[in-house]
């Protein structure tokens, strides 16, 4: 894929006017609040993996509605005397948890880690899920971003947020950790859901969104038919008059106006040929960012980004904006 969207330098400048209704943080604040009723901790269950120098655990927590939502849970071995940071990760669309040895780098690193599943996600790539999601959708397109599109009440993305929001509860609850020291991250999905949560969870540490998904929503459909974003113009080709309705509902969940509230320190990446989130679209919540930032820009990478040479600068910087007590070892 050649460049297809602003050229660098405008994208730096890149300051669009995203609109949000009047009534986003009372919207989430009752949305939280409501989860908030339930224990944040449903069930802990230590996981033989095999391995010897990390231990993990099956977290269930309550997510949304009380909902029972599934993660991997790791530190470290030997760590359970001290009080560690926590890297909580979110994941990209269509993927579930998989298994508890896929994803050491964090607990190898230093930090407790939490792998969040995302409800009824897990069998499109990846090594399966474990939460379904028991609120029955309108028709929708196949996939997961037009269920309940409607009403930003019934919208899928609403619930998903707050079963991320819901995890920082969860591991804040758990003896063992540095609670002034939690992290998200995710990629593309799991960016956008990292970039909401330090948009409502005002004392995060820091966020780490790579190539986040969900952000300037309405520049996304007109630019590019990837999916996940060309499910919601399936959807809108056959739901013709849905369209204010669906741009209403997407306001609530649009980065941008999450990243107007973040104060937590960010590290955000993005790929100038990605199609499936537009760099623009990066951009326009890197630079509406309220908090400390800085972006690392991979001119010929598409959705992947930096991939590995970026991972390797989030340890770099984390290792800085939220130290752990292990690095000592290292």
């Amino acid at each position: 894929m050649a460049l297809f969207d602003l050229p660098l330098d405008q994208l730096e400048r890149y300051t669009p006017d995203v609109p949000e209704p009047a009534d986003l943080d009372a919207f989430w604040a009752d949305t939280l609040a409501a989860a908030r009723l339930h224990a944040p901790v449903v069930a802990l269950e230590r996981v033989p993996t095999g391995l010897a120098l990390v231990d993990t655990w099956d977290l269930t927590f309550s997510g949304f509605d009380g909902h029972p939502v599934r993660a991997w849970y790791s530190r470290p071995r030997g760590t359970a005397g001290g009080d560690l940071p926590v890297v909580v990760e979110l994941v990209g669309y269509g993927r579930g948890r998989g298994l508890p040895h896929e994803r050491l780098l964090w607990s190898a690193a230093g930090y407790a880690h939490l792998l969040v599943d995302s409800r009824g996600q897990g069998s499109q790539y990846g090594n399966g899920g474990d939460t379904p999601d028991p609120v029955p959708s309108p028709p929708a397109v196949p996939g997961f971003v037009t269920r309940g599109i409607g009403d930003p009440a019934t919208y899928y993305y609403r619930r998903l947020i707050t079963d991320a929001a819901r995890a920082v509860d969860a591991v804040r609850a758990l003896d063992g950790v540095d609670a002034a020291g939690i992290v998200t991250t995710g990629n593309s999905q799991g960016g956008g859901m990292a970039l909401a949560v330090a948009g409502l969870v005002p004392d995060l540490a820091a966020t780490m969104p790579h190539v986040p998904f969900l952000c300037h929503v309405q520049r996304a459909l007109g630019l590019t038919d990837a999916d996940p974003y060309g499910e919601i113009v399936r959807y809108l080709a056959v739901q013709r008059g849905a369209v204010a309705d669906v741009l209403r509902t997407l306001s609530y969940v649009d980065g941008v106006g999450f990243a107007r509230r973040a104060r937590a320190k960010a590290l955000f990446g993005v790929g100038l040929r990605d199609t499936v989130c537009p760099p623009s679209t990066v951009f326009a919540a890197y630079n509406a960012y309220a908090g400390d930032r800085s972006i690392e820009v991979y001119p010929f990478n598409h959705h992947e980004g930096g991939d590995a040479f970026h991972t390797r600068r989030q340890v770099e910087w984390l290792a800085d904006a939220v130290p752990t007590p292990l690095a000592a070892r290292a």
